[in-house]
C-alpha cells in the first residue's frame, strides 16, 4: 500500500464514522493526511504520496485513527499541535483549539488601515492558548501584548506557546476576568490601541446541539450564556460596556463572534460597526472604533 492509498481508506474509516471537523480541517481527507503523516513522524506539507508504506506504518496510523473515532476529540488534542495562518501551536485539552478568523486579519494586513503609527499596546482579551497574541506580536514587531484569560489553565498553556515562540518579552500573561484586573499600578485601568477578542458567544440552542468534539473542549472558552442569558452575548454585553475605558483614542476593538450576527445585532441595534471580510464570509468578525462606544 502507498500512501495516498492509506490516507484514502482512512478519510474513509472518519467519514464511515460519522466525525465533526472544524479545529484545523474541514473535511475526512484532510483530517486523514495530518493524522497519518504525523503517525509516520513526516511534515504535513509531504508532497510525495506515491512511497510504499509498511505494515507497522500502517499499524500507527490505524491505531491514531480508530482513536480519533473512539474519543471524538479533536485531532489537535492527540497530536498536542494545531496550525493557524503558519504559526504553529501546542494544544491540550485545557484550552479549545485555535481557528480564530482574527488570526487571518492580523495575517494579510486587513486592518492595517484602522491602526495608527504610534500603535504600540495590544490586547488579547480570552487568549486562550495564546496564538493570537503570538501572532499579533510577530506580525507587528513594534507592539507590546498584554495576553488575558480567566483560565490560570489556559494561560499555563499560552506560557508555552509564548517561549515556543521568543516572545516572552514582550508578551505579558494576565489572569483576568474579562477586563477586571486590567489596571494600572494606581488602580488605574490599562489602556491599549489594540484589542482583540475572540470570546465565548455560542448561544443557548447551539451550544445544546454541538457536536461531541466541541463539547470536549472547555465550556467557559464557547459558552456564551454564563450570565444567564440565551443569545450568547453574556460576555460581550459586559465587555461593551466598559471597553471604551481600555481604549486610548483612535483605538479600534476586534471582535470575532462566528454565527451569531444576527443575535449581535439583536443586542446593540444601534452600535455602528465595521465587518470585516474573512475566508468564512463578512459576517464573522467586526471591528469598533472606540469613538462609536459610550466613554
Amino acid at each position: 500500500m502507498n500512501l495516498r492509498a492509506l490516507v484514502a481508506s482512512m478519510a474513509q474509516r472518519l467519514v464511515d464514522a460519522n466525525v465533526a471537523f472544524g479545529h484545523g480541517t474541514t473535511n475526512a481527507q484532510d483530517e486523514a493526511a495530518w493524522l497519518v503523516l504525523w503517525s509516520m513522524g513526516l511534515p504535513l506539507d509531504t508532497q510525495d504520496y506515491a512511497g510504499t508504506v509498511s505494515a507497522a506504518q500502517q499499524a500507527a496510523a490505524l491505531a491514531l485513527i480508530e482513536q480519533r473515532i473512539r474519543s471524538r476529540k479533536p485531532a489537535a488534542y492527540l497530536t498536542r499541535e494545531a496550525w493557524l495562518q503558519g504559526f504553529a501551536f501546542y494544544v491540550d485539552e485545557r484550552v479549545i483549539v485555535p481557528r480564530s478568523l482574527i488570526a487571518e486579519l492580523l495575517v494579510n494586513g486587513s486592518i492595517d488601515y484602522w491602526l495608527r503609527e504610534s500603535t504600540r499596546q495590544v490586547l488579547d482579551l480570552c487568549t486562550g492558548n495564546g496564538s493570537l497574541a503570538v501572532i499579533a506580536a510577530s506580525v507587528f514587531p513594534e507592539v507590546l501584548v498584554d495576553a488575558a484569560d480567566i483560565s490560570g489553565d489556559a494561560l499555563a498553556v499560552a506560557k508555552i506557546n509564548i517561549d515556543k515562540h521568543g516572545l516572552g518579552e514582550r508578551i505579558a500573561l494576565i489572569e483576568s476576568d474579562a477586563m477586571a484586573a486590567l489596571l494600572t499600578g494606581s488602580g488605574e485601568p490599562k489602556t491599549y490601541d489594540l484589542i482583540i477578542c475572540n470570546p465565548p458567544y455560542v448561544n443557548a440552542q447551539s451550544m445544546a446541539t454541538l457536536p461531541p468534539e466541541y463539547l470536549l473542549e472547555p465550556h467557559i472558552a464557547l459558552d456564551g450564556n454564563q450570565g444567564g442569558g440565551s443569545d450568547g452575548m453574556d460576555f460581550i454585553r459586559s465587555l461593551l460596556n466598559g471597553v471604551a475605558r481600555h481604549m486610548n483614542p483612535g483605538a479600534v476593538l476586534l471582535l470575532e463572534i462566528g454565527n451569531e450576527r444576527s443575535f449581535f445585532e439583536a443586542a446593540f441595534p444601534k452600535l455602528e460597526v465595521v465587518w470585516l471580510e474573512t475566508s468564512a464570509g463578512e459576517d464573522q468578525v467586526l471591528l469598533i472604533p472606540r469613538e462609536a462606544l459610550n466613554p
